[in-house]
């Protein structure tokens, strides 16, 4: 895993961006920041997974759909199951240790 800080590379609104191995931050401040690196380090194992680009097909087809089902571009992103994981379990610092193999499609 690499944390960079990239501000540039980061969609309006959000905080971060993994792309494996890479996690882009918007803020330097953000790399202490210990539930935000949770978050995306749960996103590169579901990326390791997948074999990474599956993850991002999947990832798009989830998102079509929840653009199609609630009309609204956000509720769309937080109903991707891949964000449903990282949300839920982005507190918990011990997660990824515990954390089943494709543990996403419980959501």
């Amino acid at each position: 895993m690499i944390v960079l800080v990239i501000k540039y590379l980061i969609p309006k609104g959000f905080r971060g961006l993994t792309v494996y191995p890479f996690i882009f931050l918007l803020n330097k401040k953000d790399k202490i920041n210990p539930e935000l690196l949770n978050h995306e380090r749960i996103h590169i194992r579901q990326q390791l997974e997948m074999l990474v680009l599956p993850f991002f097909v999947w990832y798009g087809i989830e998102f079509i759909i929840g653009l199609i089902r609630f009309r609204n571009r956000r509720e769309a992103y937080y109903n991707i199951s891949f964000e449903k994981e990282a949300y839920q379990n982005e507190k918990d610092l011990n997660y990824l240790k515990q954390r089943s193999f494709w543990n996403f499609l419980k959501y």
